[in-house]
C-alpha cells in the first residue's frame, strides 16, 4: 500500500450530508435496465421533495427502462491528483411524468434533458435509499 493510500480516509456519510451533496451537482448518471441490459446514461436532475426528477425525452429509452422500475441514480464529484472525493447514489422505484401540467410544473424547476427531445417527460426516482462516501485527507 503506497503512502498516499494510507493517508486518505473513507468516510460514510449520513442522509442529511447525501441530499445536501446532492444538491451541489449539476449532472448525474442513472443506472436502469434495457432490454434485460444494465444501461448506464448521463442525466440531468433537480430535487423535488423525496424524488430526484430527470428530464428526458418521451420515446427515450431512458423513459422505457425507468417507468415503474427501481433504479439507481449517481452523482460525484473528485480530484484526480489528491484521489480525493465523495459519490451520493438514490436507490428507488421510479415513475414517469408525462402529463402536461405536472411537466410544466417540473420544468420550472429550470433543468433541461441532457439530450435534446422534442417532447419531454420526466422520471421521477423516488429517493427509499441514500447512501453516500467521502475519501479524503486525514484531519
Amino acid at each position: 500500500m503506497s503512502t498516499a493510500e494510507q493517508e486518505r480516509l473513507l468516510h460514510v456519510l449520513d442522509v442529511a450530508e447525501c441530499r445536501r451533496l446532492l444538491a451541489t451537482a449539476a449532472i448525474g448518471r442513472i443506472a436502469f435496465t434495457e432490454s434485460a441490459m444494465p444501461s448506464i446514461q448521463p442525466a440531468a436532475f433537480a430535487i423535488s421533495g423525496e424524488d430526484v426528477v430527470i428530464p428526458t425525452g418521451l420515446g427515450s429509452k431512458m423513459a422505457a427502462g425507468s417507468r415503474g422500475a427501481v433504479v439507481a441514480f449517481e452523482v460525484d464529484d473528485y480530484d484526480v491528483f489528491e484521489r480525493t472525493g465523495w459519490n451520493v447514489t438514490v436507490i428507488g422505484p421510479s415513475r414517469l411524468i408525462s402529463a402536461r401540467s405536472q411537466v410544466a410544473a417540473l420544468d420550472a424547476l429550470g433543468v433541461l434533458p441532457w439530450a435534446p427531445a422534442t417532447t419531454h417527460c420526466y422520471i421521477a426516482v423516488h429517493m427509499a435509499v441514500v447512501r453516500g462516501r467521502r475519501i479524503s485527507p486525514p484531519d
